[in-house]
Formats: structure tokens, sequence, C-alpha cells
């Protein structure tokens, strides 16, 4: 199946020339009928005689083309350009030539309708102006062809022309990543939630589990149609409409994208070679507020021009667009950007970008040129080099790469050992070489610096080092792949460097032996004014030489072992113990007995039962 898009100015005959060729008026709201124009888009079909089924989107030909847009410039095979031969050219006419120009649809033919109106010298007149005006775009090859379709003259010229045009026109492929840009949404009694578009990269099969990016809503296909025919499984470039399960129409609206899930991230920036249309009569500032339509979404967005303060006319430059809402973008897409009264350029996505891009970088521009025109591995390379690390779901977001050529690209890249995967299965995460080598020395360099202002420390908390470096959910496979490489060591909750080790000062170790000597003096009742700062107390728990049972009772290991096997005995052997019954046993204070018996409630060793203590 094959998709048309209608252009051309008002009231130039688009809808009657499309109920013509299909036998199906586009017009199908009630105020559209009444004032005899286009409001909103319309579509019919129809098939050639060479058997192909062809439909058709027949838009409005005033302002508001742009705002009920084509589901796509990808779902768009052939556009025709429709010129009213009694008014000829006329400023609409150029404005959608220009935007078929800047959505790169290559095939296309302008259809000259109302030929019935006027005389052959006429005609002619009007058909060199057509050739004058589609000279310099995408069209100036497509063939021109005059109709009536009230006396159906020049008709079967017409459908034979469509028919050869799209016998050159390759199917669209099916990349694994099936996007339908929905432009209506609507309710059928009995049925539910249904919405349309044309099915772009992918195919849909009833039964399928599916997202609507950006809102996230989930859901079922309950059922498929095309050309109002039920079908189990809708191929890419086909005009579908979809029921969902479990989703209200008013949860849903134009410009939503139902896709598989798992893969599509909502999008706020974007850049991309942004081409300014050559009639306008003033240039494009940096900064400037437009609003931005791309497929069947729209929003208002700020441009940011990375190379120049301001765009001419007729010029090109990079440029990064600052969404004020995320839209359900993928690298390639094309765009249009607007001003209230005129539509002023547009381009192809290059980039979906997760923070701003500085200006006037030559090294960034130079980037940008890689992912527009470079192979799938330099894609690849130059993509982690803006973000990392990505997963294999993002990478595939944000390139436009069939899932088919990115993972041997990334399988080669790693064996060139360019790219560092870490972790397993689908969620991989990946980092160019010097990427993951800057990381290393990041973490090594915190560590160290961590070392030398806390040399007592066994470490430095896992959950502080990977806030500090912005780890996020990541930390977890990172610290396990920097264990592997031996440069970290693990100790409960904390990382050290694998060649840390605590060195103690004079003076700290000459305090450490004071109070291990006044804990063999005063093993069950060890003063508190000799404990040491917390640091050298806490080393002295890591090396399992004291046990601090209190903030001011600490007893030595072996003294603290002996305690708990007495207390235990006791308990095994008369069914209980009480605080009294333990201080005597050490002959010791009630400070001490209360302190080491919470400890040992604390620990499930024991259980408080009124004044008493029995086993846990």
């Amino acid at each position: 199946m094959f998709v048309l898009g209608t252009a051309g100015h008002i009231d130039h005959g688009k809808s009657v020339l499309v109920q013509a060729l299909t036998g199906i008026d586009p017009d199908r709201l009630p105020e559209e009928k009444e004032r005899g124009m286009t409001i909103d888009l319309g579509f019919a079909w129809f098939k050639l005689p060479g058997g192909q089924e062809v439909a058709i989107v027949d838009v409005p030909g005033h302002e508001r083309f742009i705002k009920n847009m084509l589901a796509g410039e990808g779902g768009i095979d052939l556009a025709l350009l429709v010129i009213a031969a009694n008014e000829g050219v006329m400023p609409q006419t150029r404005e959608h030539l220009a935007i078929i120009d800047l959505l790169g649809i290559q095939r296309g033919m302008v259809v000259i309708t109302k030929k019935d109106l006027v005389d052959e010298e006429w005609l002619g007149l009007v058909r060199m102006d057509i050739e004058e005006l589609i000279s310099a775009t995408a069209l100036s090859q497509a063939p021109i062809v005059a109709v009536s379709a009230l006396t159906g003259e020049g008709l079967p010229e017409l459908v034979a022309a469509i028919d050869e045009l799209l016998s050159f026109t390759v199917p669209k492929k099916d990349i694994g990543r099936p996007r339908l840009p929905i432009d209506r949404v609507f309710t059928i009694a009995g049925s539910g939630t249904v919405v349309t578009g044309t099915l772009l990269d992918g195919s849909l099969s009833v039964g399928q589990e599916v997202v609507i990016v950006p809102p996230g809503l989930k859901s079922r296909l309950r059922g498929l149609q095309t050309h109002k025919a039920r079908i189990n499984t809708a191929a890419p470039g086909s005009r579908v409409a979809a029921n969902l399960v479990g989703i209200a129409t008013s949860q849903l609206e134009r410009g939503d994208v139902l896709t598989r899930p798992g893969w599509l991230i909502p999008a706020t920036m974007l850049t991309a070679p942004l081409r300014l249309l050559p009639y306008l009569r003033r240039p494009l500032p940096h900064n400037v507020t437009v609003s931005f339509h791309s497929g069947s979404a729209e929003a208002v967005a700020k441009v940011r021009l990375l190379e120049k303060e301001k765009l001419e006319p007729g010029e090109t430059t990079w440029a990064q667009l600052v969404l004020t809402k995320p839209l359900a973008l993928v690298k390639g897409d094309r765009f249009i950007i607007r001003s209230p009264m005129e539509t002023l350029g547009g381009g192809k996505i290059v980039d979906l970008d997760a923070r701003r891009r500085r200006r006037f970088r030559p090294a960034i521009i130079q980037s940008l040129r890689v992912k527009e025109e470079g192979t799938a591995e330099e894609v690849i390379l130059a993509l982690l080099e803006t973000k990392q690390p990505l997963e294999l779901p993002a990478l595939l977001a944000r390139d436009d790469l069939p899932s088919g050529e990115v993972r041997p690209a990334i399988e080669s890249l790693i064996q060139q050992a360019k790219v560092v995967a870490i972790g397993a299965g689908e969620h991989r995460l990946f980092f160019t070489a010097l990427g993951w080598e800057r990381l290393r020395q990041q973490v090594t360099a915190t560590l160290k610096d961590y070392h030398r202002r806390f040399p007592t420390r066994s470490g430095m908390p896992k959950v502080e080092l990977g806030s500090r470096l912005k780890l996020g959910k990541y930390s977890p496979v990172i610290w396990q792949r920097l264990l592997d490489e031996k440069v970290l060591s693990e100790e409960g909750l904390t990382l050290r460097l694998i060649l840390h080790k605590i060195q103690l000062t004079p003076a700290q170790q000459a305090k450490i032996d004071a109070f291990l000597q006044s804990l063999v003096k005063n093993p069950y009742a060890p003063p508190a004014d000799l404990i040491p700062e917390p640091d050298l107390l806490n080393w002295l728990i890591d090396q399992q030489r004291v046990v601090k049972v209190s903030d001011d009772v600490v007893f030595s290991a072996a003294t603290y072992d002996e305690m708990v096997a007495k207390v235990t005995a006791h308990i095994k052997t008369q069914g209980k113990v009480t605080l009294a019954e333990v201080r005597d046993l050490f002959k010791t204070s009630r400070k001490y007995a209360q302190a080491l018996l919470e400890y040992l409630d604390e620990k499930k060793i024991t259980r408080r039962l009124g004044d008493e203590r029995v086993l846990y």
C-alpha cells in the first residue's frame, strides 16, 4: 500500500479531485459540508490499474494545513500539488510547495484542476508559471497533469501517471520499531477507543501490547483495520485504524504515538541543520520562539542557533530546538517551524539531546556532522560521546538505524575496544573506551581524595560515591565492573581503592594502644574517657578488635564473646536471666550490664520479657 498526500491553496479543488478519483467524499465533518471547505484531515482510498491499493490524505488548503498535519513525512509516498487553472499559483501554493520540499518528499506531481474553466492558451500560461515555481524544488522533475474533476477529462491520464510513479517507489522498510503517529481519536459504539494514522518503521498485530508516548499509557490492540477492512497485521506504510483496550479518548490527543513498549523516549530538545525558506523577508534570530511541527505533533519551541547570531533567508545552520513539552520523536524525523503567520523553515532531526549544547564550538559541529552522515559505527560512537552511558533501548531510540544494524555495529566496536559494555542482557550499559577510562579516573580520584581526608576510614559509602559522580541507578553495575577489574575493593557498604591501606600516625597508634590496654585492665567495666574519636573507633570495629554496645560502652571483642557465652549458658541452665544476675555474673555495675543486654536484644540474641531476658 502507498499513501498520497494532497497540498494546495484553499478552494483549488483538492477534495473534489479526491472524490472523483476514489468515489469517497473526504470531507467528513458537518461544518466542512456546510462551508464547502476542508477543515480537518480527510481520508480516502482507491485501487490503481496495476492492482496496487493507494490511500489519500486530503488536507485543508488554508493556514491550518500545518496544524492538521499529515501523519509524518515518512508516511507520504507521493505528493499531489493541486493548482486551480482559473487562479494559478497562489500564496498558499508556494507555502505548501515549500513544506513538501522541507519534508523531503521526493516523489510528487502537479495536478492542474478546473481545466474546464479556461482555454488552452490560459492553461499554457499556468503551466509555464508552475514549471518556474517548481524548478528549484524537490518536484522539479514532477509531471504536470491537467484535469477536470467535473467532466472527468484528464483523470485517466492522472491515474496512469500516479501508477507509473508508484511503480518506481520502494515500499516502506520494516525496521522493527512500529510507530503510529495519531492523527484522529474517536469512539466506536461497542468497540471503544480508536486511533488512526500512517504506520511507520514496523508492523502491528492484533493482540499486541502497545504503549502511547509521551503519556506512557499501556494498552493492547483489540483490532486493526485498513480501508474499513479488518486485518490481523498492519504493514509499514499502511493507513491504519487501531482499536485500543482500556484507554479513553480523553487520555489521547493528536501527536501522540502508538508503538511497542521499551524503546521510544519522549524528547524535549533536538538538534538539526535548520534551513530557512529563501523568500522570507527577515532573518531568524537566535533564541526566537516558534511553533514546531513534526508528523502529527506540535509544540512551542525556542530556536538556539549554534553557529550564528541570526539565520538569513535561504541559509542553513545547525540549531538546537528546545520544546515546551515532550514529543515522541526519533532521529531522522522531519520537522517544520512556523511563526503565527507563515512557514519559516525546517529540517531533519540528527540528534535528540539530553542537555543544552554550547554555541560556537567546532568540535560539537563536527560531531553532529558525523551523526548526520557517518556509518553505523561512527553514529553510535558520536552518540555515546554526547551522552554516556546508554542502554541498548536508549541507543535505538536516539538514532534512526535499524536494530539489525545497531547490534552488529556495537559488537564490532566492542571487539575493536572502542566501546565498553557493562552488565548483561538487553540493559547492558555502553561507554566509549575513552568515556569508561574517564569514569575510572573520576572514581579513582574521588576515592584517593577521600582516603587522604579520612585516612582511618575503611572506605567511602557506596551511596555517597554514586551520588557524587551522579551515576544514579547505574551505580551497582559500575561498581561490579570496577571490582572485577581490581580497581576497587568492597567492604560492606563501602568502597576503597584496591591498594588503599589504613596507616596510623604515631599519635593515633599511641591512642589506640592506651585504649586497648584499658580494656585489658577493666574488661567488664571499660572506661569511657579513653574511647578514641569515631574514625579510629570504627577502624577498630572493622578490624573486629572491639564491639561497641552503646555510645559510651565498648568491650574488647574477646571480652564481648566471653560475656555472650556466659549469658546464653546461664539462660539455657536457668531458663532466664535478670539484669542484676548479669551484673553479678561479671562483677560489674548496672550501667555495663544494661548496655550489654540491650545490645543483645538488638542483635536478637536475647528477648526481654518484663524484667527478665530469655533466648531469642
